[in-house]
């Protein structure tokens, strides 16, 4: 049997198309990128107030960031809050787990990918969507949460942090809380940022240190999220 053989991408790029390969590829891919912004559109439209959870989806069940997360979802539903997670193992898992003991919405937004990523079975049935595209799901988390929590994570995780913070950073969202877990896990990063981003090459502003906080238990996390909605007189609806 002949061995399949993958396209190599660095390859592909280089590779000279004729303009009928061009259109015909741009113009599928067109078409199958708005049919999952419809698809996540029509699917979470109606969920209600929700908080985003990033984390690793490569956290063992019995290591103390698995724990915490879950912890924090089941009492964030607990509060009235959905919890919208990647989808997938680790993190995702737990905060999905959490969510589903505590009753709450269980959303997940999965991203097919060759290896590590598969759908949790803590997810509503109703509210899972895998997407394609990576940038087409972080409209989703970006779109749907009003908050974020940042469990430790891998440079996924990072991705959709400083997705969330230039966004508000420049405006395009609302100025939503963001709260990174884990004081051990990311000191050194907001570290370098006062002193290297901001005091030495003075590449942001030092109110842009204001648009995340930090905390070290589940308690504290969810607290954050209550006190910022109250300040609003604002409270989940469901």
């Amino acid at each position: 049997m002949k061995e399949e053989k993958h396209a190599d991408p660095i390859v592909d790029a280089f590779a000279q198309k004729s303009w009928h390969e061009i259109h015909v590829t741009d113009s599928w891919r067109v078409f199958k990128i708005i049919s999952e912004l419809v698809e996540g559109f029509e699917k979470l439209a109606r969920i209600g107030p929700c908080v985003s959870i990033f984390g690793s989806a490569r956290t063992h069940y019995n290591d103390k960031y698995y724990k915490l997360a879950e912890d924090i979802a089941y009492k964030l539903v607990q509060n009235g809050y959905g919890v919208i997670t990647g989808g997938g193992p680790g993190i995702m898992e737990a905060a999905n787990k959490g969510a589903k003991k505590g009753n709450g919405k269980s959303v997940g937004i999965n991203i097919d990918l060759p290896f590590e990523q598969s759908a949790n079975a803590f997810i509503d049935s109703d509210k899972l969507i895998t997407f394609d595209h990576f940038f087409v799901r972080k409209v989703m988390f970006m779109k749907y949460a009003q908050g974020f929590i940042v469990l430790p994570g891998g440079f996924g995780t990072f991705d959709e942090l400083f997705e969330a913070i230039t966004l508000i950073q420049t405006r395009k969202i609302g100025k939503f809380p963001i709260i990174l877990v884990g004081v051990k896990y990311w000191t050194g990063l907001i570290n370098w940022i006062k002193e290297v981003m901001l005091a030495e090459e003075r590449n942001i502003s030092p109110e842009d240190l204001d648009i995340f906080t930090l905390v070290d238990t589940s308690d504290e996390a969810v607290e954050y999220i209550s006190k910022f909605y109250s300040r609003y007189l604002l409270s989940p609806n469901f």
